[in-house]
């Protein structure tokens, strides 16, 4: 068996190039305890009982030496995974995708009840290799004839003492009986019941265990809050936090080395004092970031996970994950930074509603509620740009060299006739740089009127919407084309899920999708605003930019008309 250390990288582990790059485009840096431990025996073939909390990275786990095993080319089930819930079935299916990125032609399906057949069947015609399901639909379609288990190589029981709790366990074993005898079982529970005992060793050979313990306690004196935002209003979301949010230094996490080199540059655009910490920032330069941060010369640093390790500087006041933390226990190293030394701090969390497992599991994994945001007002900021305005002409005002302009302003008053406050005005709004002093109703982070209801639900049932996004009135759709296809391994879920999250739109306005040879059809509103679009064209989807682009010349339908509207919507519409 490999040795692994601290130090150990995914490469390390002996997983295949192609699942490394992928790990390595989504943020990943290097793998967690338990990824560290579990991946090397299951790329053996050994059975495995894994003691695990929730939220310490054991999807990645068992998900990464299944598909570096997976065998693309044969269209057929390789790979069952089983889970208690619905919700959680759709996000170990969402993980195993974001891992396969660069493994073209590789379709997982996830399998849950509430959910059509309708679907599931056609994805299963068409032919799939990793299941990811919960027991009861299972065991539905193994009675109706619709599923055929003779193929499968692979079996992960996630979370077997919930789905004990929920009364699967007979479902398990009898599932478990179906399968070939010579498949490899993994079994994750973070208590081992006797009747879960017995499942073990009645199904697994040899099994090795683990047990990984998740190092989750937080500080006290650190107040959690989130904000529920997504896509490409989570930069405008930060810089309202900025403007009205009282801090001294604030600590950014973003996932990726690009996404905290692009942030810092939109943030230094909006006039913030910002830098970056990444893996490929020299020491040097790093030293440097962390002195300018300690002297008060930067007042924000965007880093990621590796590269903020270590880093204890008393001035920050805040820490804010701009992307949600693949695992409770990066959040828990994440808010470490503030809080120190018996110190207050503030850890604030961004969240898109399709990411509120991951709340839940902090929540559970720290056993410490975190507090949803109130939204700043229109108002409030505006308030507080004005104040600091005042404070910026107060040092103008007082500075000793103002004797020339006062010549040259009296000079062109007398000229001109111009009132003297109205030239003032006219030098302030110069000195913005085309900078609105205010910001607008139409300015809210969320695509909401900022003046009306609350983005977020209040704190007994934040999530109680589907979506806090707003939709948008009854209109005409058009036809766009992006540039992602069957060839890609594409599939309706992709689409739907990247035009949702980072576009913003509710999954009833996607339409019509038709996935061709290389590219994909869809309906989506007429009125797009072109920034979104702008946005939309750079979002890579199984490795394949989208390049969306409206349809020269296509005529508006009204909603869900058309050929092929009302495919593609998204799970649970």
């Amino acid at each position: 068996m490999t040795n692994t250390s601290p130090d150990t990288s995914f490469a390390d582990l002996g997983l295949p190039a192609e699942l490394v790059s992928a790990l390595v485009a989504v943020g990943y840096e290097s793998p967690s305890p338990i990824q560290r431990e579990t991946i090397p025996t299951l790329l053996e073939g050994r059975d495995l009982i894994g003691q695990a909390q929730t939220g310490t990275g054991k999807t990645a786990a068992f998900a990464l030496p299944i598909l570096s095993r997976i065998d693309v080319a044969r269209r057929e089930p390789q790979a069952l995974v089983l889970v208690p819930t619905r919700e959680l079935a759709i996000q170990v299916a969402e993980a195993f995708q974001k891992y396969a990125s660069h493994m073209p032609g590789l379709h997982v399906l996830p399998i849950y009840g509430g959910q059509s057949y309708t679907p599931q069947l056609n994805a299963l015609r068409r032919g799939v290799h990793v299941i990811v399901a919960t027991p009861g639909r299972v065991m539905d379609h193994l009675q109706r004839e619709t599923l055929s288990l003779s193929t499968i190589r692979f079996v992960v029981l996630d979370e077997a003492d919930e789905m004990l709790q929920m009364g699967f366990v007979d479902a398990i074993d009898e599932i478990l009986g179906v399968v070939p005898p010579e498949r490899q079982v993994v079994l994750f529970s973070a208590t081992l019941p006797t009747q879960i005992k017995r499942i073990a060793q009645k199904h697994l050979r040899n099994p090795r265990e683990i047990t990984v313990r998740s190092k989750t306690a937080t500080a006290a004196n650190i107040r959690q809050r989130y904000w529920l935002v997504s896509g490409i209003h989570k930069l405008d979301a930060l810089t309202r936090l900025l403007e009205v949010e009282p801090f001294d230094a604030m600590l950014v996490f973003a996932r990726t080395k690009q996404a905290t080199i692009e942030l810092v540059e939109k943030l230094e655009a909006r006039g913030f004092a910002a830098a970056a910490l990444n893996g490929d920032i020299q020491q040097a330069q790093r030293e440097r970031t962390v002195a300018d941060l300690k002297g008060g010369r930067v007042d924000i640093v965007v880093a990621t996970d590796v590269a903020a390790r270590g880093l204890d500087v008393e001035r920050i006041t805040h820490v804010v994950n701009f992307d949600v933390p693949y695992d409770s226990e990066s959040y828990v190293h994440r808010i470490g930074r503030t809080g120190r030394a018996g110190r207050s701090g503030e850890a604030i969390l961004f969240i898109a509603a399709r990411e509120r497992n991951m709340l839940r599991t902090i929540e559970r994994a720290t056993r410490q509620p975190i507090e949803p945001m109130t939204l700043p007002t229109v108002q409030e900021v505006n308030a507080r740009r004005v104040e600091k305005f005042k404070k910026t002409l107060a040092t103008a005002v007082a500075a000793p060299d103002l004797a020339p302009y006062r010549a040259v302003i009296d000079e062109f008053v007398r000229e001109s006739g111009a009132d003297a406050i109205d030239v003032a005005a006219a030098l302030a709004a110069l000195s913005k740089s085309g900078r609105a002093l205010f910001i607008t109703q139409r300015s809210s982070p969320t695509g909401e009127e900022a003046a009306g209801p609350p983005m977020m639900g209040g704190p007994a049932e934040p999530f109680a919407q589907k979506s806090a996004r707003a939709r948008r009135p009854e209109g005409p759709q058009a036809l766009f084309r992006l540039e992602v296809g069957r060839r890609h391994g594409v599939q309706p879920g992709n689409i739907v899920g990247a035009l949702a999250h980072e576009g913003d739109l509710h999954g009833s306005e996607i339409n019509g999708i038709d996935i061709r040879d290389d590219h994909t059809l869809v309906r989506l509103p007429a009125e797009i605003p072109d920034r979104v679009l702008r946005h939309l064209a750079g979002i890579v989807v199984r490795g394949q930019a989208l390049a969306i682009q409206r349809l020269a010349g296509h005529q508006p339908h009204p909603k869900g008309s058309g050929k092929g509207a009302g495919k593609g919507r998204r799970k649970g519409d």
